[in-house]
C-alpha cells in the first residue's frame, strides 16, 4: 500500500514534537527522514522513526539541543551535536561549511556528538541551491569486518557527493562503503529473502546468504566482497570516512561507535562523543567561472548518458538518475510502505496519540 508523502510527513513530524523537539527541528528532521523514502532509500526512512524514538527512550537522543561549533577557522569548523538527532544536527553543520564557503571559497565541517543522520545524499545536496559541490560523509556503528577481519570494527559509512549542472539533473553519488548497507538486509528480512552472494559473512568469518547473518554474530562486507573483487578498497574508504567523521571530530570511531539500535548499550570506555558527519562545500567559481563550468558538467553528463549501452541494458546511467527518476513517482503517487513497517508506525502513532 502506498501513504502521500505530505501525510507521511505529517505524521513524523507530530511524533517528534511528541518527544520534544522544538517545531522547526522536528520540521528538518521530518524533511530528511522523508527524503530517503521519495528516493527509494526505503531502509533509512520513515521505517527509522521507531529506532529514533527508542533511542531517544533510553536517554541516547537530546530533543532540545544546544547545537554549537566549538572550534573554527575562516574555512573550517567543529560542530557539537550535543547529542541531538544527527537528522538536526547534520543540516545544521553543512550549513556552516555553506556559510564559510561563500566566505573564502571552500569550508569544511567536522562533526562529534551527533547521531545517525539519515541519508548522506540530503546533506550534500544542499549546496546545490548555491552552485557549490556537496560533500557528506558519516560514520555508523560496526558492522563491517575489514577485509580479513572476523571482527567488526567499521560502519557502513557512506559517502554522498552532489554536483550542480547547468540543464541536466545534478550528478548525485550516494553510497555506503560497504557492498550493501544494512537497511538492505533489514528490507530482506521483513520480506523472508536471503542477500546475494557477498554482502554478508557468517560469525567465523565464511560467506553467508542469510539475511540474519548479521544478527548471528556475522558481518556485512566492504565494498568489493572479498579481496579477490577488491573489498580492500571499500575497506579502505570505509576508513577514510571513520577518520574524517570522528577522529578528525573528536567523535567515536571504529568498534567505539554507539549502535542505532536501543537494546545494546555504548561502550562504557568510549574513545569520543557520540556519531561522527563531516561535510564539505566547495563554490565553482573559487575555481572557475559557475556557468561555464555548469555547461561542462552537461556536456560531461550527456556524453556519458549516450554511451553504448551492454546488451541487455537500455542506457547508461549518471549517478542520482535512479533516485531523481522515483522521486518524481513517489511525489505523485505515494510512498510504499511494507506491512512490518506499517505495523510499526500505527503501533508507535498509538503509544504518542498520534493518528498513523
Amino acid at each position: 500500500m502506498t501513504y502521500a508523502y505530505e501525510k507521511l510527513h505529517d505524521f513524523t513530524f507530530q511524533l517528534l514534537c511528541k518527544i520534544g523537539c522544538p517545531p522547526d527541528q522536528a520540521k528538518t528532521a521530518s524533511d530528511v527522514l522523508l527524503s530517503a523514502d521519495l528516493r527509494g532509500v526505503d531502509s533509512h526512512g520513515v521505517a527509522r522513526l521507531s529506532g529514533y524514538v527508542r533511542l531517544w527512550q533510553k536517554g541516547r537522543i537530546n530533543p532540545t539541543p544546544n547545537i554549537k561549533i566549538t572550534y573554527e577557522t575562516p574555512s573550517t569548523a567543529v560542530v557539537d551535536g550535543d547529542g541531538g538527532l544527527g537528522l538536526v544536527v547534520a543540516p545544521f553543520a553543512m550549513k556552516v561549511a555553506m556559510e564559510k564557503a561563500e566566505k573564502v571559497g571552500t569550508g569544511w565541517v567536522s562533526v562529534k556528538n551527533s547521531n545517525h543522520y539519515g541519508i548522506a545524499g540530503y546533506h550534500s545536496m544542499m549546496a546545490l541551491e548555491k552552485d557549490m559541490i556537496g560533500i557528506s560523509l558519516t560514520n555508523a556503528s560496526p558492522l563491517v569486518a575489514p577485509t580479513f577481519s572476523q571482527e567488526r570494527l567499521l560502519g557502513t559509512n557512506p559517502i554522498s557527493v552532489a554536483i550542480p549542472a547547468k540543464n541536466q539533473p545534478p550528478f548525485v553519488a550516494d553510497m555506503a562503503t560497504t557492498t550493501a548497507a544494512n537497511g538492505k538486509l533489514e528490507i530482506l528480512q521483513r520480506k523472508g529473502m536471503d542477500t546475494p552472494t557477498g554482502w554478508v559473512q557468517d560469525k567465523t568469518g565464511l560467506p553467508t546468504t542469510s539475511a540474519n547473518g548479521v544478527k548471528d554474530g556475522g558481518a556485512l562486507l566492504p565494498l568489493g566482497g572479498d579481496r579477490e573483487h577488491g573489498s580492500h578498497k571499500g575497506y579502505a574508504l570505509g576508513s577514510v570516512v571513520d577518520i574524517l567523521s570522528a577522529v578528525l571530530s573528536g567523535a567515536n570511531y571504529g568498534p567505539w561507535v554507539p549502535p542505532f539500535v536501543a537494546f545494546l548499550d555504548p561502550d562504557p570506555n568510549p574513545v569520543g562523543e557520540g556519531i561522527g558527519h563531516f561535510f564539505g562545500a566547495m563554490r565553482v567559481d573559487a575555481f572557475r567561472p559557475a556557468d561555464e563550468f555548469k555547461s561542462h558538467m552537461d556536456n560531461w553528463i550527456t556524453r556519458f548518458r549516450n554511451a553504448k549501452p551492454t546488451p541487455g541494458n537500455d542506457k547508461v546511467l549518471i549517478p542520482g538518475d535512479p533516485e531523481r527518476e522515483l522521486e518524481a513517482i513517489r511525489i505523485k503517487e505515494g510512498i510504499p510502505l511494507l506491512d512490518p513497517v506499517v505495523k510499526d508506525l500505527t503501533e508507535l502513532g498509538e503509544k504518542f496519540g498520534v493518528k498513523f
